[in-house]
């Protein structure tokens, strides 16, 4: 198997609230937003990921989508440049609206960072090292 490309697919509550979150946060928007979905790009390698209305997710996927608050459906990876920007990050999280799952912290041999979720739960571990 050798795909083109991979994204990723979550469910959200609210449009709006998702892509004020993600763009206070200083991500690159993925086209325009409509009434199914928002999009940005990750990183340097502009990984997408849809946010879909989980409605409109669930039905067109004819699944189940899990309560991203009650349980992690995956853990997204954030590489900064610093602990000073991991520190920086947390604190532009915590204004955008996100959930710190934990603060800023040393952990493991030579790591540092936090977790933290957007408003529907999707979690993301935060890590310079």
């Amino acid at each position: 198997m050798h795909p083109k490309m991979i994204w990723a697919n979550l469910a959200v509550a609210d449009l709006q609230r998702t892509t004020q979150f993600y763009t206070d946060l200083g991500f690159t928007p993925n086209g325009k937003p409509n009434e199914q979905l928002t999009s940005f790009l990750f990183g340097d390698n502009k990984l997408i990921i849809h946010f879909f209305l989980k409605q409109v997710l669930q039905s067109n996927m004819n699944m189940e989508v899990a309560d991203a608050h009650a349980a992690a459906e995956i853990l997204f990876t954030l590489s900064a440049a610093s602990k000073e920007q991991v520190d920086d990050w947390a604190a532009e999280v915590a204004k955008a609206g996100g959930k710190l799952l934990s603060q800023p912290e040393a952990f493991g041999q030579g790591y540092y960072g936090f977790l933290f979720a957007d408003p529907d739960g999707h979690r993301f571990n935060v890590f310079y090292m």
